[in-house]
């Protein structure tokens, strides 16, 4: 896949892992939509993408992927202001099992909600190009079970199911639409390690936290950036994808049946 000229939208573009997305596909030509609920972080990547790659090639849309309205005005947005639309990564997500509606209202349907919205105006029959593609940021916690994060856990698995059951090659040639998954492992990111154990479903789950992350080595956010690069010239429909520990991306293969 050429990223010339390709126009992408990232839901929870102003995070760390989003603004890596967003630097390389500016990187390799593309333009980019930063869709945030921080107006005042998104705004000024914008600007500061604009000094490093020139004017025109960003913007942003303030967007709560719980609001259905407000995630459709955002891909309205994008595609008048840049012509199109190629790519949607589905990036928003929280972690706060306290709060577990609204992380499963965050993580596992707005993932669901811009991947309809992405396939509806994409597809050829809408008016869209065709040839699409939808990213989905799950984690590796969508493949291995995480006992001190139960409930963030489970929407990265369901996310990883939802990416497996669209790539289907009956969905494909439906839509013209990929659907793939990236799963970092651990990653630096904007939230400090206090602000994670608020987010323990009880506070003694915290010997389960540390004896999980007390000795992870943490990847930065740009690769993560790079891996996504590589998924979208390489990947398959309903391909997923682990990047971790500094490595380039490597695909999972799961059994064909159980």
């Amino acid at each position: 896949m050429d990223l010339k000229g390709k126009v992408a939208l990232i839901t929870g573009g102003a995070g760390a892992i989003g603004r890596a997305y967003t630097d390389e596909l500016l990187k390799n030509g593309a333009k980019v939509a930063i869709c945030d609920l921080d107006v005042d972080q998104g705004e000024k990547l914008v600007e500061d993408f604009s000094l490093k790659y020139g004017q025109g090639k960003a913007l942003f849309c303030q967007c709560d992927v719980t609001d259905y309205p407000q995630f459709e005005e955002s891909f309205q947005k994008t595609v008048s202001a840049f012509g199109g639309l190629d790519i949607v990564i589905n990036n928003a997500g929280i972690f706060n099992d306290r709060f577990w509606e609204l992380e499963v209202d965050v993580n596992l349907n707005g993932v669901i909600r811009g991947t309809l919205l992405a396939q509806r105006l994409m597809r050829k029959e809408r008016g869209g190009k065709g040839g699409g593609t939808v990213i989905i940021t799950a984690s590796t916690l969508g493949i291995m079970p995480s006992p001190c994060a139960p409930i963030h856990s489970a929407t990265k698995h369901a996310i990883i199911g939802f990416t497996r059951s669209f790539g289907d090659p009956f969905h494909l040639n439906l839509t013209g639409v990929r659907v793939m998954a990236i799963c970092p492992g651990p990653t630096k990111c904007d939230t400090n390690i206090d602000e994670i154990k608020k987010g323990l479903l009880y506070p003694d789950f915290e010997p389960l936290y540390h004896r999980t992350y007390d000795n992870v080595t943490y990847q930065p956010s740009q690769n993560v950036g790079r891996a996504l690069i590589h998924i979208l010239q390489k990947g398959a429909n309903g391909s997923v994808w682990v990047v971790e520990n500094q490595q380039p991306p490597h695909e999972v293969k799961f059994p064909s049946s159980y």
